[in-house]
This record gives structure tokens, sequence and C-alpha cells, in this order.
């Protein structure tokens, strides 16, 4: 019968081969290193009044809809044409210079130039109409149509929209920018515009986000980053 001493010693040496053998074999656990402290936001002012944010409205954007325009089938957007598209919009909305619908004079003239059904193509050539690219970016597994009309002359300024189809086959136009562009990208269901964010060597990238609750595509991420030296790895 083991006595209570020899027990108690017992337990004391299979307690001390079991610290001194942690991290020691193959696969064993290895200290990471002190761990960091955890700094928590620190408010400043606290007792300044700050400013209130308004309450979205709860009956949502109204529909911006495309006027005569044929309405398509299924809320298939593929059926429309997008130079058409454009050229009902400028139709309606051609004496604005400034906002979503503004577009210089010559811009303007091009595009009531273009031939609708002629394809517009990939890169800018005579019809400022580019190619147009389709996504599901409402979530309701159609998809959207997105235009971009390039501005010529004007330092890679170009309007991007996006258009989506209602159950009576109306196109609603739920994004519309115009901005100096560098790139466009798609991913997932966001549309990142990035443009040159007025800081030499820095690029702004905005995510732009279909709000179901607003029924139209808002700004709802922005990224400032640092764009490498010519010839940096």
């Amino acid at each position: 019968m083991t006595s209570p001493r020899a027990f108690l010693l017992l337990s004391a040496t299979s307690v001390l081969l079991l610290l001194t053998g942690c991290g020691t074999g193959t696969g064993g656990l290895a200290s990471a290193g002190p761990t960091p402290t955890a700094n928590g936001p620190v408010h400043l002012w606290p007792g300044r009044q700050g400013a209130s944010v308004l309450p979205a409205d709860p009956g949502g954007a109204p529909p911006e809809y495309v006027r005569d325009l044929p309405p398509v089938t299924g809320q298939n957007v593929h059926q429309v044409d997008p130079v058409a598209l454009v050229q009902a919009e400028l139709k309606a909305h051609g004496d604005q210079v400034l906002g979503p619908d503004g577009m210089p004079q010559e811009t303007a003239d091009a595009i009531r130039a273009c031939k609708p059904g002629s394809g517009p193509s990939e890169e800018s050539g005579a019809c400022p109409v580019l190619k147009p690219y389709y996504r599901d970016l409402t979530g309701n597994g159609r998809d959207e149509l997105i235009v971009g009309i390039e501005f010529p002359g004007r330092e890679h300024m170009m309007s991007v929209r996006v258009y989506t189809a209602d159950p009576d086959g109306r196109l609603n136009r739920i994004m519309a920018t115009t901005q100096s562009v560098i790139s466009v990208e798609l991913a997932g269901r966001d549309l990142i515009v990035r443009m040159p964010s007025g800081n030499p060597g820095y690029e702004l990238a905005t995510a732009w986000s279909y709000d179901d609750k607003q029924r139209t595509m808002l700004q709802t991420r922005e990224q400032i980053t640092r764009v490498p030296a010519p010839g940096a790895s």
C-alpha cells in the first residue's frame, strides 16, 4: 500500500515531468512570447455634444425608372441594349451638366451619335458607352446591368451606373456616380470604384453595396491605400 508521503512525491514528479515535457518534443506546444496588452478605444472630449445621424427613410429610395425604354420580360436585363438605355436617359436629362445625370456637351453629342445595337466595345472608342457587365448585386438571383460611360478628354472621368428590372419589366437605376476613375472591380456583390485620393501616392477605393431596406446601392466602405512607387518590388 502506497504511503501518503510516497503518493505526494509521485504526484509532484508526474506534474514536473508534464511541465518539462511541454514544448520539448516534436509537435509539442511552444511559447508564443508575451501576450500584448489589449488597448480599447479612448474617447476624447467625452463631454462634447456630437453630431447626430439622420435615420434612414423607412420607405427606401424611390425608384428611378428609365423612361421611353421597352420593358423586358422575366426581369432579364440581358435583353437591354445599353446604348439605347443611355440614350433614353440622355433624352430625359440631356440639359444636366452636374449630378448623376450630368455630362459634358461633347460626351452627350457622342452618345447621341452612337448606333443602338452596334455592340459597345471593351475600350473607349467613337461611342462613349462601354461594354456592359452583368452581376447579381441585389441578391435576388437575377443579374443587374452595369454600364460605363467614358467622358473623352476629361482626365479619365467616367460615369458608372447600375440598373435592375422590376417585375413589370421597367429598368430602375440603383446606382450612378461620376468620378475620375482608375479602375472598376466586382467583388462578390460589391462594386468597387478606385480613384485618385487627392494625396500623392495614395488611391481611394469605394465599395458600393446594395441596401435592401433603402432599395438602392450605397457607399458602404472607403479605404485609402498607398500605391507602390514605380519600379518598387
